[in-house]
């Protein structure tokens, strides 16, 4: 297809622009060839006439597909040109917030200026062992392929890091360095990862200075060697420096500063080891405040001070060293201060003793006087005499700014070279790997000298990179049997000849240096007559004959030549070096050893770079006059050397290219200048590899990827069954011109703008499809709603016409009788006209049918016409009628036919599925039913029961009750009638009184009573009004107050359920911790051993050990061979038996004291969290007790009563308490007396007998005056009552008052008191006897309730499921509650089994005390008598022995027991023909022997082999899963045994009574039951760690990679690097294979016996791994994280739920693990636009952190066009919602996290003398006893 048929209507193109560089643009009309000018439309919204060039006649680039923005590898473009890769690397950055791109063979970095959480461990383990192309460009995805290819390929690697000052070169390289450090680890124990990170930032301090674009600018070129050993850890390393910026030294620009080592220097003086500097503010000093910003915002250089002592200590650079190092430093800081005078134009003079230069001497250790000669004063030498000269200020200046810079440089080289001893390794070297942080190009406005070399080291770096390049896309060719095209690439050879060779600029430079008046003109006249108009690259500026321009690869440079020739001749005074050599400080001469080659002009810089090599390892001998043939060299003859230097050692390696972008002039985070971005990357040549690969076929698919891409495109008959010829079969039909495509072994390959023009047809296939689909669906909508339309319009249609009818027919019937009334009157009236008119009338009439004729006729042509009309358009609208109907009638038909096809089809399948399987279940399940419902019958009579016995209680209750009521009321009556008694009394008393009075006193008191009684009855009215107020009132308040009471009650009761449950979560929490931190004391402990027992092995064979192969540490993950070689080589070392063990008994008292300590402390953990729990109950009940309080309490009474109620409750309570001490005196005598004491008839017992007598007579006595004490208290209860009833009782009181026995009515008083008190003591107490009844009986019947609506619920619910559910869950529900009866039934039988045990223990003893009698009868008699006794010979066969379960063994048969049973064990063998768990039952039963011995040393013995051949066997056989898992399960039996037949009660009570009698006797083994406990523990992490390395492999092959469902996950174009085919291989991993090797899991877990809640841990920690792996790898691979991706995953997952289901593990816990990747799938196939779907997605994703939720929606990407990327507006939104959450930053999940793991106990109810001991063990030396 020709390219220009791309540009057609809509196409997006890229156009020029000023201010964007590239602006998109939008076709309006298509372009025909020939046309001269495009209309496009902008993205801003104008239109534009673009002119296209009239010579080239280019059209403009065309724009990717949507679907291909934002590609990992630039390489995977359609379209490679200048601004895709532009706009690619913007969005990346811009929006997805990704800083890493790949094109081809070099990694993109572009500097964020922002700290990103993407280089910590988890990270770099995640790209650990990973194919580059699997994940997201990173920096550790190119050092981990640099790592594998030297593993794999046994070849040097190289990581060359290159870019502008600020693009984060430095950081990118040392972050490398970090990934191997971690990743590889050390060979020895010396830390030498640690040096090699410890060297930043000593290397930072001395050579990074901050730069107007930088804070951390490199002002010096590096190469770094990280050595490896033959198993690739590291053992070293080895740095080179290239240029340092000496001129910096003593010269800095505007907003610069100096090396940072000074201004740490100075920030750092008042410490006391540096008084001696006598340094102060770095403003004090002239080389560090001339650039005028002496601080770094956010940089305290005192802190980085110590951190660069620090590194230097851990170097082994000594203190004394250190110190020496700061005082040159401090020396060069003053040496800058030195001021000159002038005496007059040709000498100068320093100031007497002056203190810059006294200073300067000290510390160096000089003569003074010296020195300030030498600084005024220069020697010249002719053939014949020296003179000496003296030299102008500006001459003087400039030469101690030499000096300064050249002792500068010497300790820069001195720091350098030390540093390289310190990694030096004395172990042979088998690879490296070097890291080269160099400068990139550059281009000022001023170029010099220093501009000049750096772009002569980018011209050869660009042209070992273009070859590179080109040498991979040849081997790529030719692998693929493509024919091979030359590809025109740029070659800069021309370039690099003009400057280095033979008469080339370099040349020319040295040539003039030599000259005795050679200046920068003369050398530019040289130039312009060698290359002028000769090198096409050489140019000359057009004003300016002092400059010359170079055409590189990058750019031209216009170089200034002014400067050239002193800063390449370097020249310092020889006497000021032979003044500091002569120092007495004796670190300064060891700078000056080499001073023949520092003299040289190589050696130091007026005002520029410099050269540093690394020192040579020995010193050359040579002759003098070789020395003084080196002296001669020039700085760009020793920076030459260099450089060819290092172009070899990268020829021999691999190189691996980082190229680093600086993305804006200002360090704003994540700010992008386009303009910046396009001179860099054609600078770092990124561009020249897009035109390398689009020059020839740079799109690249395997068959099966393009057949599952475009299979839309293909019809069915071209689909054939091989892949590779229906492909091509397609592509000759899409693709016409065959120069546009080649056909390789195993890929296509395309040129550019062939996949966008196949991914334009894919497209619109699919977008006709979707229209189509449309159309018909909106059609079937439309005709829907034209039925409907039409029916309602019929039957409005038929009422109304209806209506009109009918009157219509009205009409018609009153026209009718009307005309016939007309009709005899006209006969009437016209019979009398008649004859008058008829003549008149016939004339008229002839003239009138004659114009209704005409008339008539002209209507009946116009009918004809509208008739012939109305023929045409009926006709038209019925057949347009038919045919729609038609169509639609078969569509519907069509339809219909398929969904009842499908329903069919269904019914089939389900039919087919379900009937014989549900047959088969549902055998035996009607019995099982009708068992059930008799059940639940049986359980609603109890039921009834109990309810009958509820009614009873509560009959009882009501009867004691209404009894209670007859006495009150009784003595209500007395109450009365006392009452009544005292009005008569009174009465009588007030007939005397009257009697006693005159008639006139008593009329005249009448009145005076009567207003007395008037006024009385007014204010007890009005008191009454009062108190009901009051009353009212009061109730009130009662009423507020029992509200409050029950809410508070209520808040008080909530908050304490919901302290209770947080304090438990928190003290389950706790537990969990604490147990996780012990189990990860057990891992590093057996680490530690295993270390240590390595170690001593390592010293035993180290003359037998073999030469190893590769292997990688645990970090990482290699499929190299070597690595395996190396694994079995080990595992052949480990067989070895150890000389020199150590005896296992010397071992046992270290491990029991570790496990002691951590099981004690486990123990009190478990015993605070157990206070805690009881303090929690206890404040629990209090709570309920005081709410139960508040609610029952009675009314308010008076101060008085409250004191009688106190009174009689204490009487009442030394009334219990005296009958206690009775009954106590009771039990006493008739327990602990002797029987002939306690006697009936003894004297003591009949005393004591009528003592109590006595005492209960008088208790009777005083019961019975109580009763009558009562009695008058009720009587003359209201005469007591205080004056608050009536009038009548202070009447009544005054009469009282004047009785005559005062005395008796206050003693009668004070009785009726204490009756009272007696009472209602009695009232309260039956009160609350009956309150605590019926409470009981309230709980009673809440549970009984509570058991009731259980039931009913379960029935209920059981009821809604469908039958097999109903069936399954009501015999869960039977076997629940089965086991609650079992349950109770053992607690029963626990105390009886108790006394049972320890009886038979008594019997054990009394049997043993026989036994021992009867051989000592046995000896005392004769040798006669025993021959004498009859012997039965018959009865000895058919004796069967009872075996006791123990197993006897001789003391040295046990290493040949241990032997057998564990170390030459095969597990495969064991678990299938014999019981799970035998090797366990027959340590035990051993032990049982060994403790029916009663023997201690040999228990200790057998216990210490066992555990010590356990953990023998895993460390030999460790990396099998079925080992792992047998002695893990054998183990925990061991243990389980100890436990059940330890003799406790906890443990025996699962027992049965055989069980019980094989209890251990003699000893309790509870400590090793604690050592077996941690056994056990670190078996278990070495099982996880088993089945993490087996599983890791096929995890992201099977649960991302894998299309499970086909069809679904489109295929994008890839770049370079090729991701992993999602289609599955044969050697691939798929999610069945994961389900397959999860079942192997589970089906060996089974067959060794493995306890079921251990398994169900060991799932957990298995779907908790897979699940990590998954999430951890879609964070990190943006080709993941698509819709159709989150799909796959979904129904993956499913499939993991669906095994744990048919495994019957859902409540293991392990579904809980996979939640963050199921809210991840969730997460990538929401609908993520509006604020309500991102309230959704806040609600939704609990389980993922934020910055997992950011970065998948960063990370999605649409795989279609018709999907839509997530908006920054959108993603800040969800940051926005989210910052309140309190969550982890981290970004990935702990794959490496082991859940903590418990052992519950799992009797065995196997008899352990019924257990066979197969020969095939070969255990024949021991026998069953």
């Amino acid at each position: 297809m020709a390219a220009s048929e791309l540009y057609t209507k809509f196409a997006r193109v890229w156009i020029p622009d000023p201010e964007e560089v590239w602006k998109s643009a939008e076709l309006l009309k298509d372009y025909k060839p020939g046309d001269k000018v495009l209309l496009l439309h902008l993205e801003e919204g104008k239109d534009l006439e673009y002119r296209l060039d009239p010579k080239t006649k280019e059209l403009p680039h065309l724009r990717n597909p949507d679907i291909l923005v934002g590609e990992n590898d630039l390489t995977a473009l359609s379209y490679l040109h200048e601004p895709a890769v532009l706009h690619n690397l913007r969005v990346r950055f811009i929006d997805s917030k990704l800083i890493y791109t790949y094109c081809g063979i070099v990694l993109v970095a572009i500097n964020p200026y922002e700290q990103l959480p993407i280089y910590g461990e988890d990270i770099i383990n995640a790209y650990s062992g990973q194919n580059m192309g699997d994940m997201d460009p990173h920096i550790f995805a190119v050092a981990e392929e640099a790592y594998k290819q030297m593993a794999r390929d046994e070849r040097n690697q190289s990581i060359i890091v290159s870019g502008e000052s600020g693009a984060g070169k430095t950081v990118s390289a040392k972050y490398a360095m970090r990934y191997f450090a971690t990743v590889s680890g050390s060979a020895s124990e010396a830390n030498v990862e640690e040096k090699v990170l410890a060297s930043n930032p000593i290397m930072e301090s001395i050579g990074n200075a901050k730069t107007t674009r930088n804070d951390n600018s490199s002002r010096f070129g590096k190469y770094i060697e990280i050595g490896f050993d033959k198993r690739y850890r590291i053992i070293g390393a080895n740095m080179r420096t290239y240029l340092l910026e000496k001129s910096r030294v003593v010269f800095q620009a505007e907003e610069e500063r100096n090396y940072h080592i000074f201004y740490q220097l100075c920030a750092s003086a008042k410490l006391p080891e540096f008084k001696m500097l006598r340094l102060g503010n770095a403003n004090d000093f002239n080389y560090t405040k001339q650039g005028g910003s002496p601080m770094i915002e956010g940089v305290d250089d005192a802190k980085e001070m110590a951190h660069t002592r620090q590194a230097c200590t851990l170097l082994g650079i000594s203190e004394s060293y250190q110190m020496g190092i700061f005082r040159i430093l401090a020396g060069i800081l003053h040496l800058g201060n030195v001021g000159f005078t002038s005496r007059d134009a040709d000498s100068c003079t320093i100031p007497p003793k002056h203190e810059p230069l006294c200073i300067f001497c000290d510390l160096m250790g000089v003569d003074y006087e010296e020195m300030c000669h030498w600084l005024c004063h220069r020697k010249l030498a002719t053939a014949t005499e020296t003179y000496i000269k003296p030299i102008s200020k500006l001459q003087a200046t400039n030469a101690r700014d030499a000096l300064a810079k050249h002792i500068y440089a010497k300790l820069f080289n001195w720091i350098v070279d030390h540093v390289n001893q310190a990694l030096h390794s004395a172990v042979k070297q088998h690879s490296f790997i070097g890291v080269l942080d160099i400068y990139g190009f550059e281009t000022f406005e001023v170029n010099s000298f220093e501009q000049f070399c750096i772009n002569y080291a980018n011209e050869k770096l660009q042209q070992q990179f273009n070859m590179h390049v080109f040498k991979l896309e040849q081997e790529e060719y030719m692998k693929e049997q493509i024919p091979w095209t030359l590809i025109d690439f740029y070659d800069n050879q021309p370039c690099i000849n003009l400057i280095e060779s033979k008469l080339g600029i370099l040349d020319l430079l040295d040539e003039e240096c030599k000259m005795p008046k050679g200046t920068d003109d003369t050398w530019a006249q040289k130039l312009y007559n060698t290359h002028l108009n000769k090198c096409a690259l050489f140019e000359k500026p057009r004003l300016s004959n002092k400059a010359f321009i170079i055409q590189h690869f990058a750019d031209k440079v216009e170089y200034q030549c002014e400067g050239f020739l002193e800063k390449n001749k370097d020249t310092v005074f020889e006497e000021q070096i032979k003044v500091l050599k002569s120092s007495k400080f004796k670190m300064l001469p060891e700078l000056f050893q080499d001073d023949e080659k520092a003299i040289s002009p190589a050696s130091a810089t007026s005002s520029g770079r410099t050269l540093l090599t690394r020192a040579p390892a020995k010193p050359t001998k040579g002759r003098p006059g070789q020395m003084a043939k080196e002296h001669k060299k020039t700085v760009g003859h020793q920076f030459r050397n260099s450089l060819h230097l290092l172009m070899e050692t990268l020829n021999a390696t691999t190189p691996h290219y980082v190229r680093c972008i600086k993305p804006n002039d200002f360090k704003f985070p994540f700010t992008f200048d386009e303009k910046r971005a396009v001179q860099q990357l054609r600078a770092c040549g990124v561009l020249e590899t897009i035109r390398i690969s689009a020059a020839g076929f740079p799109s690249r698919w395997t068959y099966q990827e393009f057949f599952s891409r475009y299979r839309v495109l293909m019809k069915q008959k071209d689909v054939l069954s091989d892949r590779k010829q229906t492909c091509k079969n397609v592509l000759e039909k899409l693709i016409l011109d065959k120069d546009k495509y080649q056909f390789g072994k195993t890929k296509i390959f395309f040129r550019a703008g062939q996949v966008a023009y196949l991914e334009k047809l894919r497209a619109d296939k699919l977008r006709a499809a979707c229209i189509r689909i449309q159309k018909t669906i909106r059609g079937w909508l439309l005709r829907k709603k034209y039925l409907r339309m039409r029916k309602a319009a019929i039957t409005v249609q038929r009422y109304v016409r209806g209506y009109q009818a009918q009157c219509y027919a009205k009409f018609l019937r009153r026209t009718k009788a009307a005309t016939i009334i007309q009709k005899y009157w006209r006969m009437y009236v016209v019979r009398r006209r008649y004859k008058i008119r008829r003549a008149a009338t016939i004339v008229l009439q002839s003239y009138l049918r004659g114009y209704l004729a005409r008339n008539r006729y002209r209507k009946i042509l116009r009918e004809h016409k509208a008739v012939i009309i109305q023929k045409w358009v009926r006709g038209w609208l019925a057949r347009t009628h038919y045919k729609r109907s038609m169509h639609a009638i078969i569509y519907l038909q069509c339809c219909f036919r398929r969904m009842m096809a499908k329903r069919e089809l269904k019914k089939l399948k389900i039919e087919a599925r379900s009937v014989e399987r549900y047959k088969k279940l549902h055998i035996g399940m009607e019995n099982k039913i009708m068992q059930l419902q008799r059940k639940v019958d049986e359980q609603n009579k109890d039921y009834k029961c109990l309810m009958e016995k509820l009614t009873n209680l509560e009959g009882i209750y009501n009867s004691e009750t209404e009894k209670l009521r007859s006495d009150l009321e009784r003595l209500q009556l007395s109450e009365e009638e006392a009452k009544v008694a005292t009005g008569r009394v009174l009465s009588l008393q007030e007939e005397i009184a009257k009697l006693r009075k005159d008639l006139e006193q008593t009329r005249s008191e009448k009145k005076c009573i009567e207003e007395h009684a008037n006024r009385y009855k007014q204010e007890t009215e009005q008191l009454v009004s009062n108190l009901k107020e009051e009353n009212t009132l009061l109730k009130q308040e009662k009423e507020s107050l029992n509200h409050r009471i029950v809410e508070q009650a209520k808040e008080m009761t909530e908050t304490m359920e919901k302290k209770l449950v947080e304090e438990t979560k928190q003290l389950e929490l706790d537990l969990n911790d604490e147990r996780l931190r012990y189990q990860n004391l057990l891992n590093e402990f057996s680490r530690l051993e295993e270390r240590y027992d390595d170690l001593k092995e390592e010293m035993t064979l180290m003359v037998h050990v073999p030469k190893p192969g590769h292997k990688r540490t645990d970090s990482t993950h290699s499929s190299n061979e070597s690595e395996y070689t190396f694994s079995s080589e080990i595992a052949e070392m480990e067989d070895i038996p150890l000389r020199t063990e150590e005896p296992t008994e010397k071992k046992v008292p270290l491990d029991m004291s570790l496990f002691l300590k951590l099981q004690k402390r486990v123990t009190e953990l478990e015993q605070e969290k157990q206070v805690m729990q009881d303090e929690l109950d206890r404040k629990e009940e209090q709570v309920l007790r005081s709410k139960a309080k508040e609610e029952e309490r009675p009314q308010i009474r008076g101060a008085e009563l409250e004191y009688e109620s106190l009174k009689r409750q204490e009487l009442e309570s030394e009334n219990k308490k005296l009958k206690n001490e009775l009954n106590e005196l009771r039990k006493a005598l008739s327990e602990k007396s002797a029987p002939e004491v306690t006697a009936p008839g003894a004297p003591a017992y009949r005393v004591l007998m009528e003592q109590l007598t006595s005492v209960s007579e008088e208790l009777d006595v005083r019961k019975e005056e109580v009763l009558i004490l009562r009695s008058q208290l009720v009587s003359q209860k209201e005469a007591i009552q205080p004056k608050n009833t009536m009038t009548d009782s202070t009447i009544l009181l005054e009469d009282v008052q004047k009785m005559k026995d005062k005395g008796e009515i206050a003693q009668a008083y004070i009785g009726l008191k204490e009756t009272n008190r007696l009472l209602e003591s009695q009232l309260q107490s039956q009160k609350r006897s009956h309150e605590n009844e019926a409470e009981a009986l309230r709980g009673e019947i809440q549970s009984l309730k509570e058991e009731n609506n259980r039931q009913q619920q379960l029935l209920a619910q059981n009821l809604q499921l469908p039958p097999e559910a109903r069936i399954e869950a009501s015999l869960q529900h039977e076997i629940t509650r089965l086991t609650n009866e079992n349950l109770d039934l053992m607690e029963q039988l626990e105390k009886q089994d108790k006394t049972v045990r320890k009886l038979k223990k008594q019997l054990k003893v009394f049997a043993k005390k026989i036994g021992e009698l009867e051989v000592g009868q046995m000896e005392n008699i004769s040798p006669g008598q025993i021959i004498d006794e009859p012997i039965r010979p018959v009865n000895i066969p058919r004796k069967e022995k009872d075996f006791q379960g123990m197993l006897e063994y001789k003391k040295e048969d046990e290493q040949k027991l241990v032997k057998n049973l564990i170390l030459e064990l095969k597990p495969r063998g064991v678990a299938v023909n014999l019981i799970p768990g035998l090797p366990a039952y027959i340590l035990f039963m051993c032990v049982r022997h060994a403790d029916y011995l009663n023997d201690d040393q040999k228990v200790r013995s057998l216990l210490t082999s066992t555990i010590n051949s356990i953990k023998k066997v895993l460390k030999k056989r460790g990396d099998d899963f079925e080992t792992v898992s047998f002695w893990l399960s054998n183990t925990c039996r061991f243990l389980h045994c100890l436990k059940q037949y330890s003799g406790e009660e906890g443990f025996m009570k699962h027992n049965t009574s055989r069980q019980n009698e094989h209890c251990l006797t003699n000893f309790d083994l509870a400590e090793y039951r604690q050592v077996l406990s941690d056994l056990a523990i670190q078996i278990y992490q070495q099982l996880v760690r088993v089945l993490e390395n087996i599983l890791q492999p096929m995890i992201v092959s099977g649960m991302l990679e894998h299309e499970t469902i086909q069809g679904v996950s489109g295929v994008k174009p890839t770049g370079l690097r090729k991701r992993t085919s999602s289609i599955a291989d044969e050697g691939t991993y798929t999610l069945d294979s994961i389900l397959r090797q999860l079942n192997s899991f589970h089906s060996v877990m089974c067959q060794h016996g493995m306890d079921p809640e251990l398994i169900k841990q060991v799932v957990k920690q298995m779907f908790y791994i897979v699940g990590a792996i998954t999430l951890n790898n879609l964070l990190l691979r943006k080709d993941m994280c698509s819709w159709s991706k989150g799909m796959q995953i979904r129904y993956n997952v499913s499939q993991l739920e669906e095994w744990l289901r048919d495994k019957n593990l859902m409540n293991s816990g392990a579904k809980e693990t996979l939640e963050p990747l199921i809210q991840a799938a969730q997460l990538l196939q929401v609908k993520k636009k509006t604020d309500d779907d991102a309230e959704a997605i806040c609600s939704m994703c609990n389980a993922l952190t934020t910055a997992q939720i950011v970065k998948v929606l960063n990370l999605y990407t649409p795989v279609n066009e018709f999907e839509e990327r997530v908006s920054v507006s959108f993603i800040r939104t969800i940051q926005m919602r989210l910052r309140d959450r309190k969550d982890s930053p981290q970004l990935l999940m702990d794959a490496k996290h082991i859940f903590p793991v418990t052992f519950p106990f799992n009797p065995s109810s196997l008899a352990l003398e019924t257990i066979q001991i197969p020969a095939s063990l070969g255990l024949g030396f021991i026998s069953r006893v």
